[in-house]
């Protein structure tokens, strides 16, 4: 996206005075060069900070950060900078039921309900079948269902309650769609299982062990502590910091904080088949196979936009990692995505090499590049300009999302009116899945409330169509449509594909 000449040179100067700062770590481990472009890659994506780090043969090879935690107040960005590491955390949910499994108290096959009798989704026979295997691999048979938990004041277990009115999107094992609420449902089996919150699970049976210091696994254990980066999206051509969204309602699908100097030893643990830096077993060896061997098929609409330049002939997906093939490798990946912030870990382990980017710009895609950068280091042949490569595909994407939009725009019917006067309006629209939404009205003016960061202010778009300006800027828009119901006053509401139905 084009970037305006203030923030530019407000840019150069933080970049030009962290410059200054040396890496923590020699850069000639990896080569003077690669430090070089990461630096360039960090400017031409306009990423406010970012980390790296790279492992190789078990040792740290290269540590560093770039820019700022924060654009507005500063504070530079190095390798013990904490950012929310987003899904993945998802390997660290799988490695904590393998650790159940080396202990015999369960197994990846068992039926959830054994371990949930309460869980179930609104198909008897898809709660009979799901295994613990399912709730890892996506292939549960769920559409997307985040907007359950998004920014919305719930816990994990009242979530988790409501997928029994959700009916599957597929049939079991035959497809693949991302879902974040299975491994909520992981979460709570850990717990039941090891009898400790999946919290305590894992600080005290990973972070602890392996000496990782800077990593928690809440944002409200995160937050307000020294050393942590705030997010950051583009907000009307700027790029300014953003509230963090809280992904603790399914903390087991994505709740760390961590940097990437503790990231590299969770890497070194993985490569080294669970034995940790002072060589203690964690995981069997047959378990860490386990965690990596191909489970399911990735559809590509399904897969990242990479793929486009990366061209795998093979995609798929194992115990909380993506995988495909790469220069006669197979690489395991995750990314991590929540608002303002973005991690990704990848891992060549016939290598023993691995790479973990964490940075403060929503989607600043740029991690894929340093990954890919890192791994070519390693391999024969020349490198190619990932960065680049990327940068010309995702600003393609988003010119397309802009043409989108516009075409949105552009179906406004233009001279219509409301059915009614805002104040009929008003009142709360609730479903037993999808929660209440409020509707107020203030001189004149409806506002909405859908949540605690889910607060507009509603203007007419045409006939009763309403579009909400959220608040919170970063999150853009929506439409919402009343409709009428027998008595000739509003019935419900639809926004997207939900539809509330107006409380008494």
């Amino acid at each position: 996206m084009p970037r305006t000449q203030a923030l530019s040179r407000q840019l150069v100067c933080h970049f030009a005075l962290y410059a200054l700062v040396a890496p923590s770590l020699s850069a000639q481990s990896l080569g003077e060069g690669f430090d070089a472009y990461v630096r360039a890659a960090v400017q031409e994506w306009d990423a406010t900070g970012l980390a790296i780090a790279v492992v190789k043969d078990g040792e740290l090879v290269f540590a560093d950060g770039y820019g700022v935690r924060n654009l507005e107040t500063g504070g530079p960005v190095d390798e013990h900078t904490r950012f929310a590491i987003g899904s993945t955390t998802k390997a660290m949910t799988a490695a904590a039921l393998g650790m159940l499994v080396d202990e015999g108290k369960v197994a990846w096959d068992d039926a959830v309900t054994d371990y949930l009798p309460w869980f179930a989704v609104d198909d008897p026979y898809l709660t009979h079948e799901l295994t613990i295997r399912d709730l890892l691999t996506h292939r549960a048979g769920m559409g997307n269902t985040d907007v359950l938990w998004y920014e919305r004041d719930t816990t994990t277990r009242e979530v988790l309650g409501k997928m029994a009115r959700i009916r599957p999107a597929y049939s079991l094992r035959s497809s693949f769609i991302y879902q974040n609420l299975m491994y909520a449902a992981a979460g709570e089996v850990v717990a039941g299982v090891s009898g400790m919150p999946w919290t305590e699970f894992v600080r005290t049976r990973i972070f602890q062990p392996l000496g990782m210091d800077e990593t928690v696994p809440l944002l409200s254990e995160a937050s307000g502590g020294i050393n942590v980066a705030d997010p950051h999206d583009r907000v009307e051509g700027r790029t300014v910091p953003i509230g963090n969204a809280s992904v603790d309602p399914v903390a087991a699908a994505g709740s760390v904080w961590s940097s990437v100097s503790d990231m590299s030893r969770w890497l070194r643990f993985l490569l080294a088949e669970g034995v940790t830096l002072s060589g203690e077993r964690l995981l069997a060896d047959s378990t860490v196979s386990e965690l990596f061997r191909p489970q399911t098929l990735v559809t590509p609409e399904a897969f990242y936009p990479t793929r486009e330049v990366t061209r795998p002939d093979w995609i798929t997906y194992g115990l909380g990692w993506f995988q495909h093939d790469y220069r006669g490798h197979k690489v395991d990946f995750h990314t991590g995505s929540i608002d303002g912030m973005v991690a990704i870990a990848g891992l060549i382990r016939d290598l023993d090499l691995g790479v973990y980017v964490l940075a403060n710009r929503d989607h600043v895609e740029v991690r894929h590049a340093l990954m890919y950068r890192a791994f070519d280091h390693f391999l024969e042949g020349t490198p190619r300009d990932w960065s680049t490569e990327f940068k010309v595909l995702y600003d393609g994407l988003a010119r397309a999302a802009a043409e989108r939009e516009e075409r949105s725009l552009a179906s406004r019917i233009p001279g219509t009116s409301p059915t009614f006067p805002p104040a009929r309006y008003v009142g709360t629209y609730a479903d037993p899945v999808y929660g209440s939404l409020t509707v107020t009205e203030s001189g004149g003016r409806l506002r909405v409330d859908w949540g605690p960061g889910q607060v507009g202010t509603m203007e007419h778009w045409h006939h009763d169509t309403f579009r909400i300006s959220w608040e919170a800027k970063w999150r853009g828009s929506a439409l919402v449509t009343f409709q009428q119901g027998a008595d000739g006053g509003i019935a419900s509401v639809t926004m997207g594909r939900m539809v509330l139905g107006r409380t008494p």
